[in-house]
């Protein structure tokens, strides 16, 4: 009878291990087969690797911390030509195209510098080829942007700055969105120390809160969350 007994019990024992084991392989197998998310950070600024683009850099990396099925890329437009609508000549928007058509993008991180309290002809130039994206089909529509600003003062015209290019992701359908508290319009960013735009800790907080909220937007949209 204790024979038995210890039979069953190392046999049911045998069964829940192997019942854990499987658990733990689908959960595994789940995870390693989640959609990755791509996040594009797309830094408008003439100025190649300066304060926009580290600004949009850091709301990338943000944006990565959220989770691990998050893949963050920047495009650095600064010294790129790009020509605005209706353009008829090779330029480089060509080499960036394929980027923004990548069936896992999802979500959008737009930054630009504030030129007489206006975006950058760039950033212009920039949205306004985004038009391709509009037909036959809107693929942008329901992505997430959050958008980012560099002034050269506080209050440099950042805000309006912001509102202008998420009027124009408007036409696409797209899901504007902030950040948490400090940054719920976008992020504003204050040029202030010799282009070391690490210094304006108000600023890069800003960035990481959009580059946050865009990320988890991205997410849920996505069906990962």
């Amino acid at each position: 009878m204790a024979n038995q007994m210890n039979r069953r019990m190392f046999l049911g024992g045998l069964g829940a291990a192997a019942a854990v084991q499987t658990a733990q392989t689908a959960t595994a197998t789940s995870a390693g087969s989640a959609k990755r998310v791509l996040i594009v950070g797309v830094s408008c600024s003439p100025r190649k690797g300066k304060t926009t683009s580290t600004a949009v850099q850091e709301a990338l990396k943000a944006a990565q911390q959220v989770d691990a099925r998050i893949e963050g890329k920047l495009l650095d437009l600064g010294g790129m030509k790009i020509s605005g609508w209706g353009a008829e000549t090779e330029d480089d928007f060509a080499t960036i195209l394929p980027i923004l058509k990548d069936d896992r993008l999802g979500g959008l991180l737009i930054g630009s510098p504030s030129y007489f309290r206006s975006m950058s002809a760039l950033a212009k130039a920039f949205l306004e080829r985004l038009a391709v994206l509009r037909t036959p089909k809107l693929l942008l529509a329901d992505i997430p942007v959050g958008v980012l600003s560099v002034g050269a003062y506080r209050n440099g015209g950042q805000e309006l700055v912001i509102e202008q290019i998420q009027a124009a992701m408007l036409c696409h359908k797209a899901m504007c969105v902030g950040g948490n508290p400090g940054a719920f319009q976008g992020a504003t960013l204050w040029n202030a120390y010799q282009d070391d735009i690490t210094k304006d800790e108000f600023g890069m907080d800003s960035a990481r809160k959009v580059g946050t909220r865009v990320a988890e937007a991205a997410l849920k949209l996505s069906g990962n969350a």
